[in-house]
């Protein structure tokens, strides 16, 4: 494909982009922006067993460089 072919098709991509508007769902949207207010705890948790772990590696590395 030439480079003229290849800008046109850039410049119609970039044209049905720019001027499509798809039905927007602004309550789904409103609710996502306002947030739901709490933390996920099972994230926490996950990580939290391997804290001690990272701890311990770092204080034995960094008591090594003195």
């Amino acid at each position: 494909m030439g480079r003229g072919r290849q800008k046109a098709k850039q410049t119609k991509v970039a044209r049905e982009l720019k001027y499509f508007s798809p039905a927007t769902n602004y309550h789904a949207l409103e609710q996502e922006l306002r947030g739901s207010g709490h933390t996920d705890v099972a994230t926490e948790d996950r990580y939290s067993a391997h804290d001690e772990d990272y701890d311990n590696t770092y204080s034995a590395w960094n008591d090594d460089e003195r």
